[in-house]
């Protein structure tokens, strides 16, 4: 019998803000206990720390430089086939509830219906992001620091919003005598920016319990790419004092258990409209966030806190209480959901790098699986690429410095082992694996090449400076924000 799928999808969720992960202190029962009654992927990863591009890849199953889907303003528009095509192409329902970012919700993205659909500020998304190598400060930052602390936003009425839609739709199909199998992605914008969050849930979570913040070394305010960066992206300068810093955390904390509710509200209709014991559910988010580690916010850099995602999966066909060691990407999300439909495709699987989840969760560890994760967007003055197995982390720069850490004895990525002697046959082994996948310098030039054309296309770089920054994605109905450069 084919399962149905209920996909959950969050933003910009640092794994390591769920109990699932061992957080003693984040409230998240109900994907705490999804997890307990699935299977947890301990080393999931984006493909690309920002929402663009990171939706982009999940969609495709490709990573970003094979569909050029740079950044926030080079969307997803349904010319590369998604999973839903082939979804759709075998007669399967797929529907999605909520923020999907791709360009307009008139493109054929493989949806039959999109409910309450958020995409691509008006189609043009983050320009001013796609300015590079000579990057502007990004005024907007200020708003990370602002825009904190207990309150409602327009995204958590939307949030609230995603929530009761699908359940609306899980009502709705359990009325409907049609044993074929469907898919329900439902996707939520919390925990991400504004940091501010309904007053109940930011009580649950006293300043004074928030824990020190992770500070950066020297090495990191030395190097030259990350000079760059911290000057375009400047959200820590503008908070006051650490006071401050605790309060955006503590919103963030809320937002995790908001987000917890609203997803098990969803959890709840499926299992009351009689549904649970033929689908299969995962869960998983589009990033992580830095959270004020190392001086930084938002997400955009290869970082455990911002490249590393929770992942788990649940249902019938998924072992119960399973913690998997091996490394997992958003990639692996498209052979995941074919193979949770029963749909079979040689052309699907073509040229795409992804493995199904159900078959990881029931093979043993596998510490030399290699994740590959890139970055081309805001506040990257050249392009950033990610290599990790079960033990190293290896991060190219274009043109500057790389890094390596070993996640075993440096789960904290403290120390930069790149420059030490004794870890030079290391490094070269991920020079040599990265070669093997892509050149870097054409992949930066690429890169780089259809952003100019990109600004071009808008008017040059003056016009787009002056249109101003995006600090967030409106939701339906509603109106960009744009902050002026000063």
């Amino acid at each position: 019998m084919k399962k149905n799928l209920l996909v959950l999808m969050d933003d910009q969720h640092n794994r390591n803000y769920l109990g699932c992960y061992g957080n003693t202190l984040v409230k998240t029962p109900n994907l705490d206990a999804l997890a307990e009654s699935g299977t947890r992927f301990t080393k999931g990863y984006t493909n690309s720390p920002i929402c663009v591009p990171a939706r982009a890849s999940l969609a495709t199953g490709k990573y970003v430089h094979e569909i050029g889907r740079w950044d926030n303003a080079i969307a997803y528009d349904g010319s590369i086939p998604s999973w839903g095509h082939f979804l759709q192409e075998a007669g399967i329902d797929v529907t999605s509830v909520g923020k999907l970012h791709y360009r307009f919700e008139s493109d054929p993205t493989g949806f039959d219906e999109q409910i309450v659909a958020m995409h691509m500020a008006d189609g043009k998304g983050d320009l001013m992001g796609s300015i590079r190598p000579d990057l502007p400060e990004r005024t907007q930052s200020r708003k990370f620091s602002e825009k904190i602390g207990p309150g409602e936003t327009e995204y958590t009425i939307y949030d609230r919003n995603i929530s009761a839609k699908a359940c609306d739709w899980l009502d709705s199909r359990a009325e409907i005598s049609d044993d074929r199998p469907w898919v329900l992605f439902v996707s939520f914008i919390a925990p991400h920016f504004p940091l501010i969050v309904p007053q109940e849930y930011y009580d649950l979570y006293p300043l004074d319990q928030i824990p020190p913040i992770k500070q950066a070394n020297q090495e990191l305010a030395d190097h030259p790419w990350w000079q760059a960066f911290n000057n375009c992206y400047t959200f820590d300068r503008y908070f006051k004092d650490d006071d401050q810093r605790r309060v955006a955390i503590a919103s963030y904390l809320g937002l995790c258990t908001f987000v917890d509710e609203l997803m098990g509200n969803v959890l709840t209709s499926l299992n009351d409209n009689g549904f649970a014991e033929s689908t299969n559910i995962a869960y998983f988010s589009d990033h992580g966030e830095n959270l004020g580690a190392r001086g930084l916010w938002g997400k955009s850099v290869m970082y455990e806190e911002s490249v590393g995602i929770p992942v788990v999966m649940s249902g019938p066909d998924i072992p119960t209480g399973k913690v998997v060691e091996t490394p997992v990407s958003l990639v692996d999300i498209f052979p995941t959901i074919l193979q949770a439909t029963g749909v079979q495709s040689e052309t699907a699987m073509a040229e795409r790098p992804g493995r199904s989840l159900f078959e990881i969760a029931t093979e043993p560890h596998d510490p030399s699986r290699l994740i590959f994760s890139e970055y081309h967007g805001a506040a990257a003055t050249s392009g950033a690429f990610m290599l990790r197995d079960g033990r190293y982390k290896y991060i190219h720069y274009v043109h500057f410095d790389p890094e390596l850490y070993d996640l075993d004895q440096d789960p904290e990525e403290m120390t930069n082992l790149a420059s030490d002697a004794k870890f030079k046959d290391v490094l070269e082994k991920y020079q040599s694996l990265l070669s093997e996948l892509l050149d870097p310098e054409d992949v930066n030039t690429q890169a780089l090449a259809d952003q100019k054309a990109l600004i071009e296309s808008h008017g040059g770089v003056e016009k787009v400076l002056n249109r101003g920054g995006l600090a967030g994605s409106p939701v339906p109905g509603g109106q960009s924000t744009l902050t002026q450069v000063k």
